[in-house]
């Protein structure tokens, strides 16, 4: 082998030791700080000499293998492999035990080898996080047959392992040479593409606002491509947060790899799991999904038919698993591994539980994030780190669980009816709505009944895992993320309680400031360059997504002229809530004067769908003649593209839509299918106890409360739905903004410079 190739002892093992079938039954398992606990307790118990942590590594002809070995001690010349359990060690699988012995024995090889030994006493010790026991299950070895052993796995992972270090060398071969796709850059978007390979080049975050229209998606994945092999990057992940992004993604990186047929870039598709799977109506193990049965046994084949064909969008992966009769979402996990650039969601690096972000810091990866419409990570991130617990969820379970779970369940229902009491919270607040209460503190009582539901639970499908039923583990996984979210409760969250009525409450314990989790994420990475239309203010991102101080911030020039987009400001229209009713004749005059003016196709967004209806109604009373249709409340896929159809070229009519909604950002309406757009609210949020606590919050912590909760998450709603109108160098069109808030001076520094606003 001429290359030298690197591979932790895990991965190692991974690759070579498992068989059999894919079987992802629940199982309760020691969640990672149960397994970090479980180890610090075992090495507590060892002697004074013990050696935990133990870093080791060794070569096998150009395979150089590393790794850290749980615990040696020296006295007793033990080496032990720590594994954490739930439940019975009978009921584990043979090939997850498989698995274990081969890391204690390739730890074993490498660890005779570095300090001479002859033989040497291997032992899996299983620790079980309910009482604290340990089994030693244990074998003796020689150094002869321990270096046996792991000369067979290197040479079972030599010849993957050349591939990949040749694949390695002929991609950045490839790279260094790579040259953008087409005849001239667009305008800015050279300027885009310069500040991401400087950010690569320099190893720090990029916030770039660049306008629509200048390519952006190739802006970022060519210059990130560009510093792939001079940087030494292993993987790139380009992370969407709507499927059309990762469509875009895809189209650009198709466009690279027709531009130089030779060149050898493995690029993967990550779908959702529900959209992925083949047979949603069976289990996923063997016994039932036969896409399950015997994954292990045919991955080898699956994965190097996969990475022979290095294209693997949703449709290429799904081809090449069933052809294997594998499972497609698993084996797309499982060549994350092995491919050069990701497409995914935002949550497969920046989620507590994020497949990409584990395998970077598993395997000490260098990676390039890029992150596509980044003004919506910051509410995508509060999801994430988000948590709520269902009453009526828990009432229907304690119908149908095992009596031996009936205690816990029953404390848990008590504790319900305690918060009740204590928040002074009725069933309902103003008739048909529900009463809402922003918690002061943790009800701690509550939370601790929650993990004792959370931690029996676990207990009783350790010993009778039959009774998972999925109405008990959807009540499990909700109390244990509740849990987990609740142990890391501070400032950057609050704690809300809606009833719904008797038996129908929900607690909520709601991210605002998703900086604590998210800060971690951007260091794990080499760069991260986060990109949209609408990422102003600077300091807004920088503070609430926690990036380093080093973080650049860029504005690309916008290649559109004033003189392309009337933006008219109607400073004689109020849209607050008190002045809603007197707005609508005014809104509707406005609307009917600009499509007399210049008939075509036109948005109009308002802030809620009532204010919507109003305005649509009294429109259609008074203008019958002009085309009109609207966005409706929960409108299916189906409704969506029809109504998007409607502005076809050439075409004349209004449609309606809400601010935030599905019609205001990520579509794409060139030349005369929009020519307009009215804007008849600033976006602001909802004024009420959520928003006014996160304003407090955000007071505390930036010294900009209003700013951070109201006025700039508003703007960029606007802002977006006004860059609908202007797609192209071509596009004319007018924007008008109905609201005399439009003209204070702390809003128009929110709008996009190159607008000429009257």
């Amino acid at each position: 082998m001429s290359a030298t190739y690197r591979v932790a002892v895990r991965a190692l093992c991974d690759f070579t030791a498992r068989e059999g079938d894919l079987d992802h039954r629940f199982t309760p398992a020691p969640s990672a700080r149960e397994g970090m606990e479980g180890h610090t307790l075992v090495t507590s118990r060892r002697g004074e000499d013990y050696l935990a942590e133990l870093p080791l590594s060794g070569k096998f002809e150009g395979l150089i293998v590393t790794g850290r070995a749980d615990g040696f001690d020296p006295t007793a010349n033990r080496l032990e492999e720590i594994k954490t359990h739930r439940g019975s060690l009978e009921r584990m699988a043979e090939n997850q035990r498989a698995l274990h012995w081969a890391q204690v024995k390739v730890y074993g090889a490498l660890l005779c080898a570095e300090r001479g030994l002859e033989q040497i006493t291997l032992t899996l010790v299983y620790l079980d996080i309910a009482s604290g026991k340990e089994t030693l299950i244990s074998q003796e070895a020689t150094a002869d047959e321990l270096q046996a052993f792991f000369a067979d796995q290197c040479q079972r992972f030599l010849a993957w392992a050349e591939q990949e270090a040749v694949h390695r060398q002929d991609r950045d071969s490839g790279l260094q040479t790579l040259r953008f796709p087409h005849a001239t850059f667009r305008p800015g978007q050279r300027e885009l593409a310069e500040d991401v390979y400087k950010a690569a080049s320099t190893g720090r975050c990029l916030l770039a606002q660049a306008p629509t229209g200048i390519g952006k998606t190739m802006g970022t994945l060519f210059p990130m491509l560009s510093a792939m092999p001079r940087q030494q990057l292993d993987r790139i992940a380009f992370l969407t947060m709507k499927t059309p992004g990762r469509r875009l993604a895809l189209d650009a990186l198709a466009t690279l790899r027709t531009s130089d047929e030779t060149r050898p870039l493995r690029v993967l598709e990550l779908v959702a799991r529900e959209k992925a799977c083949e047979y949603p109506d069976r289990a996923c193990h063997g016994e039932s999904c036969p896409l399950a049965a015997g994954f292990y046994d045919r991955l080898p084949a699956a994965r190097q038919a996969a990475v022979n064909q290095s294209w693997l969008d949703r449709d290429a992966l799904r081809e090449v698993a069933l052809a294997h009769d594998v499972c497609p979402y698993y084996l797309g996990q499982e060549l994350a591994r092995w491919v050069d650039v990701i497409v995914g969601d935002v949550n497969h690096w920046f989620d507590s539980h994020a497949l990409l972000h584990g395998l970077a810091q598993a395997n000490d990866w260098r990676t390039g994030v890029l992150v596509d419409e980044a003004h919506n990570l910051i509410e995508r991130a509060r999801g994430m780190y988000s948590a709520e617990l269902d009453q009526q969820r828990l009432n229907r379970l304690r119908r149908s669980a095992p009596k031996a779970l009936s205690r816990p369940l029953g404390r848990l229902a008590r504790q319900w009816q305690v918060l009740f009491k204590d928040a002074e919270i009725e069933e309902e607040g103003e008739p048909g709505k529900p009463a809402y209460r922003l918690l002061t503190a943790l009800p701690d009582k509550l939370v601790a009944a929650t993990q004792q539901v959370g931690a029996s639970m676990t207990d009783h499908l350790g010993e009778h895992p039959e009774d998972a039923t999925p109405e008990l583990q959807e009540v499990l996984f909700e109390a244990l993320a509740f849990c987990r979210l609740a142990e890391r409760f501070g400032e950057h969250s609050l704690c809300d309680l809606t009833r719904h009525g008797r038996g129908r409450a929900v607690l909520g314990l709601r991210n605002l400031i998703p900086a604590d989790f998210l800060a971690p994420r951007f260091t794990t990475a080499h760069t991260v360059v986060l990109f949209s239309a609408t990422l102003t203010p600077a300091h807004y991102y920088r503070d609430l997504l926690g990036l380093p101080e080093s973080t650049v911030r860029r504005e690309v020039a916008s290649p559109f002229a004033a003189r392309q987009l009337e933006v008219r400001i109607r400073r004689d229209i109020s849209t607050r809530f008190r002045d809603r009713e007197a707005s609508i004749e005014p809104i509707v005059a406005t609307m009917a004067q600009q499509y007399q003016r210049k008939p075509g196709h036109y948005l109009a967004f308002f802030s809620s769908f009532a204010y919507l209806e109003a305005v649509l109604a009294r429109f259609r009373q008074a203008h019958s003649e002009v085309p009109v249709f609207s966005q409706t409340r929960g409108m299916p896929e189906a409704q969506r593209e029809s109504f998007l159809a409607r502005f076809a070229p050439g075409g004349e009519g209004i449609g309606f839509a809400v601010l935030g909604g599905a019609f205001a950002e990520g579509i794409d309406l060139p030349g005369d299918r929009l020519i307009g757009a009215f804007i008849a609210t600033l976006g602001l949020p909802p004024f009420n106890d959520f928003n006014e606590a996160l304003k407090n919050r955000l007071t505390e912590r930036f010294g900009q409360g209003d700013a951070y909760t109201y006025r700039i998450p508003g703007m960029i709603k606007v802002v977006q739905a006004a860059g609908r109108v202007i797609r192209s160098p071509d596009d004319e069109g007018v924007v008008v903004l109905m609201d005399d808030r439009f003209a204070q001076a702390s809003v128009r520094a929110l709008l996009p410079s190159w607008w000429g606003v009257q």
